[in-house]
């Protein structure tokens, strides 16, 4: 007699790929299975469950996926069912459609009782709509590399791409110093400075911008000028994509339809170098670091990190206790409701201790007013 299953259930990834969402995918079979449950792998996040594109996942097709970059699964950041993009009209308008009933219908004939999600603001937000309107089940994972999401202390992610920024730097470093230029580092996080703030300090930056703190392009001159006159030839800049200056807006690469990121930030990087050369004649290059962020293989602690979350979303369906994300709280993993984790981005604090440290160092934040 073959045994009963727990139960059913399902995991899809969300959003833009991301270091560690094979070890979540990873955890969340391995341990699903060492309880009895059933669970399928969903195709190309919320597409695949409009599609019907999903399988019955094994201990083989988790095998050695631990330290591998990317999704085995595919992501991609369209496909809201609730907004989906079904076609064009003979005019070339996109038409919209509301396929919630296609995805209630798909996870009742699989007999899911409860879907988790890997992703983002915008993913965990379709997943607290699927709740609300449709009463399904639903775990979320908190992934971005941006670590901007709110309810945890840390996104899976986020230390791989600190991890990237900082070689940069350190390699940035070497040439500044030998042709005597200003190095100006373009990093990731779209409206929150994370990224920036950890790796500038990690990797010895002189200033830091991020979009917390609006900067005075005047302070940054004044910090590269007050180097030269300590005998330092080269400086340092780590600038977030969602950096602007005080009174400003925010430099953007291009408007994308059908996305959860329809506003594209990018350009700051080379905008403020081009401004530093022509104020200083320092010659002032750009390097904007880009997708390198989020490929590869995930560090060691985004590695436990996945792991623990992943066992963690499948401990809340052991539970029955649905429709929150598993977090990260004092080194614990806790569950809050989804509600919080969809609800407004959790963005650097001005005052916290890693600024005031930056600042205790000599760093420049870009708001610093001149000596009398």
């Amino acid at each position: 007699m073959q045994e009963k299953k727990r139960g059913t259930l399902a995991v899809l990834t969300g959003g833009g790929d991301c270091p560690g969402l094979n070890a979540v995918i990873r955890a969340v079979v391995k341990t699903a299975l060492h309880h009895g449950f059933q669970i399928y792998g969903i195709s190309n996040g919320f597409h695949g469950l409009i599609c019907n594109d999903m399988k019955l996942m094994s201990l083989s097709d988790v095998s050695g996926i631990l330290p591998r970059g990317g999704t085995i699964l595919g992501t991609t950041n369209r496909d809201n069912p609730f907004h989906y993009a079904a076609g064009e009209d003979e005019k070339g308008n996109v038409i919209y459609e509301d396929r919630r009933d296609v995805v209630v219908r798909n996870l009742k004939d699989h007999g899911i009782d409860c879907l988790i999600v890997i992703g983002g603001d915008g993913s965990l937000k379709i997943a607290h709509d699927l709740h609300r309107f449709c009463d399904v089940n639903v775990v979320g994972v908190p992934k971005t590399i941006d670590n901007d999401l709110p309810c945890t202390e840390r996104t899976f992610g986020f230390d791989t791409a600190m991890a990237m920024a900082t070689e940069a730097l350190d390699r940035l470093h070497t040439t500044a110093e030998s042709h005597h230029r200003v190095m100006v580092l373009e990093v990731m996080g779209r409206y929150a400075g994370w990224i920036a703030l950890h790796s500038g300090i990690a990797g010895g930056a002189d200033v830091i911008l991020i979009p917390e703190i609006p900067y005075d392009l005047d302070a940054v001159i004044r910090k590269i000028h007050q180097r030269q006159q300590n005998g330092k030839k080269f400086s340092i800049i780590t600038v977030a994509e969602g950096a602007k200056p005080i009174g400003g807006q925010l430099t953007i690469a291009r408007m994308v339809k059908e996305s959860f990121e329809p506003i594209r930030l990018g350009g700051i990087g080379e905008k403020l170098a081009r401004e530093i050369e022509e104020r200083t004649g320092i010659e002032s290059r750009c390097t904007v670091l880009g997708y390198l962020q989020r490929g590869g293989s995930p560090t060691a602690y985004d590695r436990v990190l996945s792991t623990r979350y992943g066992a963690a979303a499948v401990e809340a369906c052991l539970d029955e206790e649905y429709n929150v994300m598993v977090s990260l709280q004092a080194n614990a993993i806790v569950r809050v409701p989804i509600a919080q984790a969809a609800s407004k981005p959790h963005q650097v604090p001005v005052d916290s201790d890693i600024v005031r440290t930056g600042r205790e160092l000599g760093i420049s934040f870009g708001d610093e007013k001149p000596e009398d």
